[in-house]
């Protein structure tokens, strides 16, 4: 791929976030734009012809990822006061929602699983002679 196909894919990104900032804004959705804009991307990320320009442009910048965790470091450093303070209490927040989102993920698939009876697994298939 070259510099022209990352270029466009580079131009379809930002395309597909302005276009979901504007319509978040002019429909006064709750969502943000840039969500919207991710899923408008991943609607045309079936086309092959927008794949290809995009996967040029979204490798190298995979590569520089951890650069984005800069901000996160800088903030927390700045707030360290805020952190000592309120710390303890946010990490208890973190812990039970962490916990409640598990509790009513397993409530949710064991209400939605078959009651039919136990299901099969590899421990319960037949077993077959192997095939020379």
């Amino acid at each position: 791929m070259n510099a022209l196909d990352g270029l466009k894919g580079l131009t379809l990104l930002l395309l597909c976030q302005s276009v979901g900032e504007a319509v978040s804004r002019l429909l006064q959705w709750p969502l943000p734009g840039p969500v919207l804009g991710l899923l408008l991307m991943w609607v045309l990320l079936n086309v092959p012809a927008v794949r290809a320009p995009v996967a040029a442009a979204t490798m190298p910048l995979l590569g520089h990822l951890s650069l984005l965790f800069v901000p996160v470091g800088v903030g927390v450093i700045v707030h360290l006061d805020l952190l000592a303070r309120y710390g303890p209490r946010m990490l208890l927040a973190l812990l039970l929602s962490t916990f409640i989102g598990l509790a009513v993920t397993a409530l949710v698939l064991r209400a939605l699983m078959p009651v039919d009876g136990p299901a099969v697994g590899p421990a319960d298939a037949p077993t077959r002679a192997p095939q020379v």
